[in-house]
C-alpha cells in the first residue's frame, strides 16, 4: 500500500497543525467554562458583545484593505423599507465591476459585527480582489426574527439595484451569517428575486433549536460551543415566529435551481453535524456542493488566518471556490 504524506493531502485533510491545537486547548480552558455559564439575558449579551468587540481587536486586519463606512438611504428603492448600512472592504485595484462578496457576519444573531469580523473580511478582500461589502444587521433580542432576515435581503437588493450582475455576487456567512446566507439563497430561488452566482459557508449554524447540536458527538470536544447557550440564543433570534417558517428551517426546504455552495467546518465542533446534514439537503436537491471539513478545527476557525496555517488555506479555498469560472485569473497568494 502506498503511503500518502500530508503534504500530498489536499490542506483539508491534513493533520492539525501544532498551532492549531494550542490554540483550541486555549480556548477550551480559557473561554468554554465561562461562555457555559452566561446567560442569554439582555445582561449577559452586553458581556458578550463587549468581550467579543474587544478580543477582535487583537485579530490582524490586513492593512492593506480600505475600510470604508457605508450608509445609503434608498429612498430611490421603494423595494427597500429602510436605509442599508455596513462596511465596503475594497482591495487596492478592487473593481465592483468584476463581482462582490456580500458578507454577513456571525454571532449568534445577537453579537459581533461587520469590525469584529475584518480578519476574516479583509482576507476576503485581498485574496480574491473583490470588494466586500457587510451589511450591519438588526440583532435579537431588540430586534427578532425576520428583522435580521429583511436586512440582508434589502443589502441584497440593493447590490442589484445598483447594477452588480447576480452571478457576480457571492454570499459569504460564517456561523449564523451562514445561515442568513442559506436562508437568502433559499428565497431567492423560492422567489422572483434573482440567485446570487455562489455561496461560501464557514462553520454554518444551520439548525436554530439547538437539536442537532445537543446530540453531536462533538459535545464534549468542542472547545468553543456550549449547545444549550445556542439553543437560549436560538430562541432569542425566532422570538414569536414559526419555527416552520422556510426562512428559518433551512433543513427541511431543499429548492431547485441553487448556486454552487462550499461549506467548510471544523471537524471538531458540535455544528459539524449539521454541516454534514445541509450537505445532504444541497445533494438531493441536485445542487453543486463542496463540503471540507477541516480535522481538529474548531468553530469559524477561519477567524483566526493570522494565527494558524488551517486558517489561513481555508481561506485561500474559498478565494479560489469564489474565483472560479468567472475569468478573474489566479489568487493571489496573501501575505
Amino acid at each position: 500500500m502506498t503511503h500518502v504524506t500530508d503534504a500530498e493531502l489536499p490542506p483539508y485533510e491534513r493533520t492539525p497543525s501544532s498551532q492549531s491545537r494550542a490554540l483550541a486547548t486555549a480556548i477550551r480552558l480559557g473561554v468554554r467554562p465561562f461562555s457555559g455559564r452566561v446567560k442569554g439575558g439582555p445582561a449577559g449579551i452586553r458581556v458578550w458583545r463587549t468581550l467579543l468587540g474587544a478580543g477582535s481587536h487583537c485579530l490582524r486586519a490586513d492593512p492593506r484593505i480600505h475600510v470604508e463606512p457605508f450608509s445609503d438611504p434608498c429612498v430611490d428603492l421603494p423595494q427597500i423599507g429602510r436605509p442599508v448600512r455596513g462596511e465596503w472592504l475594497r482591495p487596492p485595484g478592487g473593481d465592483a465591476s468584476r463581482g462582490v462578496v456580500l458578507y454577513l457576519h456571525g454571532g449568534a444573531y445577537a453579537i459581533c459585527s461587520p469590525r469584529t469580523h475584518r480578519a476574516i473580511t479583509t482576507r476576503l478582500a485581498m485574496d480574491t480582489g473583490l470588494p466586500v461589502f457587510a451589511p450591519r444587521y438588526r440583532q435579537a433580542p431588540e430586534h427578532p426574527f425576520p428583522a435580521a432576515f429583511e436586512d440582508a435581503l434589502d443589502a441584497y437588493r440593493l447590490l442589484l439595484a445598483r447594477g452588480i450582475p447576480p452571478e457576480r455576487i457571492t454570499l459569504v456567512g460564517d456561523s449564523s451569517g451562514g445561515h442568513l446566507a442559506a436562508s437568502l439563497t433559499g428565497e431567492a430561488c423560492r422567489t422572483d428575486l434573482p440567485t446570487p452566482g455562489k455561496v461560501v459557508l464557514f462553520s454554518p449554524w444551520i439548525d436554530l433549536t439547538g437539536e442537532l447540536a445537543m446530540s453531536s458527538a462533538m459535545l464534549r470536544r468542542d472547545p468553543f460551543i456550549v449547545p444549550a447557550v445556542a439553543t437560549r440564543f436560538g430562541r432569542l433570534y425566532v422570538g414569536t415566529g414559526d419555527w416552520n417558517d422556510p426562512r428559518l428551517s433551512i433543513l427541511s426546504c431543499g429548492s431547485a435551481d441553487l448556486p454552487p455552495f462550499l461549506i467548510q467546518v471544523g471537524g471538531i465542533e458540535v455544528l459539524r453535524d449539521e454541516a454534514e446534514r445541509f450537505a445532504d439537503v444541497l445533494a438531493e436537491a441536485g445542487a453543486d456542493y463542496e463540503l471540507q471539513v477541516w480535522p481538529g478545527q474548531m468553530h469559524v476557525f477561519q477567524m483566526f488566518n493570522g494565527l494558524i496555517p488551517e486558517a489561513g488555506e481555508a481561506m485561500r479555498e474559498a478565494a479560489r471556490f469564489i474565483r472560479r469560472d468567472v475569468g478573474h485569473g489566479s489568487v493571489p497568494e496573501a501575505a
